[in-house]
């Protein structure tokens, strides 16, 4: 592997990908808005002289590079959180500001920039005929900040696009993660009976039955496992609901929605019973569930699945590690550092449901994702396309 030219090559599309990733950033994809910037990845995919573009039916793009019988899957989820009060950016999230070596706006670190990254990569392995015995799939996925690993569970069961090995290009700040914690989304929800206000003894308080077991649930954070590496099982009371004639009235349903992360040894069926054993829930007679995602993508296909996102770990030894270790020198011209995420990405399908070898490397640093400040360093960019089309020639 020449990484001199290779990094040289990359370097000589400078330019190029950073028009592009500024386009990117003015192209607004939201959940479920998602075609437009689809359409203009696939313009740009055949413009460099990728093998074949193919959009599926949920809205994903796939790009492909190569014919070889080892399938190398390479991910950036397209689609972008909105951008809040928008009085808070100091800048217009979606002008594709270039300052100071940085593009600025929303998607820029989470993470659609990865694209033009893996876009540009493929464009360097046909010029320095890097292809083999593998064909690279190169992935926009969409509906991630909704349903994480959704779009992928899409490409994989109902395309029959399967991979050997996985790449998600989410922020690792050019590190190479093997990793992280699960998460689920649950509700508990307490009945009662109202009445009037004026004579609360008359009725059964819904929201009274509530406030026990959520100081019980923020209890039980504290009491749960962890790991040395992918880090503590969480708990948290997100939101809080109630059914209730008028104001002068008593509640009659009380409904709690939880964010629960999950470490090593913690599953969808050991999260829910914990919950449902606590005795405030008993006491209560209350109902556990787990969430149900059901939505439409922008293709006006109808998608679902339950809020279930499992952990998942792949150990350092791997095989694909020690591919991402050397494609990281290549990128980096030392070692990389090799760590987890915090948050929670499509790896929750590729290795938490499916098994798939996984691991994480993208631009930027992930403490962006989300803010009003959010940004890509030119130079990430160029040193992520290096790693994009040196990894596959390490497995």
């Amino acid at each position: 592997m020449d990484s001199k030219k290779l990094n040289k090559t990359i370097l000589k599309y400078e330019k190029d990908i950073v028009a592009f990733a500024r386009d990117i950033i003015r192209t607004p994809s939201f959940s479920m808005q998602e075609g437009k910037l689809v359409a203009r990845i696939k313009k740009e995919m055949l413009k460099v002289g990728f093998d074949k573009v193919k959009v599926d039916k949920m809205g994903n793009i796939i790009g492909f590079i190569g014919h070889g019988k080892k399938k190398i899957m390479m991910d950036a989820h397209i689609d972008t959180v909105g951008i809040g009060d928008p009085k808070a950016w100091k800048i217009d999230p979606f002008a594709g500001i270039l300052k100071n070596g940085n593009i600025y706006g929303r998607g820029a670190t989470d993470q659609k920039l990865s694209m033009a990254s893996m876009v540009y990569a493929g464009k360097a392995i046909k010029e320095l005929g890097l292809e083999g015995d593998y064909t690279l799939m190169v992935v926009g996925s969409v509906m991630e900040e909704d349903c994480d690993g959704l779009p992928l569970l899409h490409i994989i069961n109902k395309e029959k696009l399967r991979p050997d090995f996985v790449v998600i290009t989410e922020p690792t700040d050019l590190k190479v993660y093997r990793g992280h914690r699960g998460r689920m989304e649950m509700k508990v929800v307490t009945k009662g009976r109202s009445c009037h206000a004026s004579a609360p003894e008359r009725g059964d308080n819904a929201v009274v039955k509530m406030a026990d077991i959520t100081k019980e649930i923020t209890a039980l954070n504290k009491r749960l496992k962890v790991d040395k590496f992918i880090g503590k099982g969480t708990v948290a009371v997100t939101c809080i609901e109630c059914k209730t004639p008028s104001y002068n009235a008593v509640p009659d349903e009380c409904t709690i929605y939880l964010d629960r992360r999950l470490t090593i040894g913690e599953t969808l069926k050991s999260s829910v019973t914990e919950i449902k054993r606590l005795p405030s829930v008993k006491k209560a007679g209350a109902k556990v569930e787990v969430l149900y995602y059901n939505e439409t993508a922008w293709t006006g296909l109808k998608v679902g699945q339950e809020k279930y996102f499992p952990t998942w770990v792949l150990p350092e030894n791997h095989k694909l590690v020690q591919a991402g270790v050397k494609a990281g020198v290549d990128a980096l011209g030392k070692k990389p550092v090799v760590d987890r995420w915090v948050f929670s990405t499509n790896g929750v399908a590729s290795a938490g449901r499916l098994g798939i070898p996984t691991i994480g490397f993208g631009p930027s640093n992930e403490v962006y994702a989300h803010t009003v400040n959010e940004f890509m360093p030119v130079s990430d960019l160029l040193k992520a396309a290096v790693f994009y089309a040196a990894l596959p020639q390490y497995l």
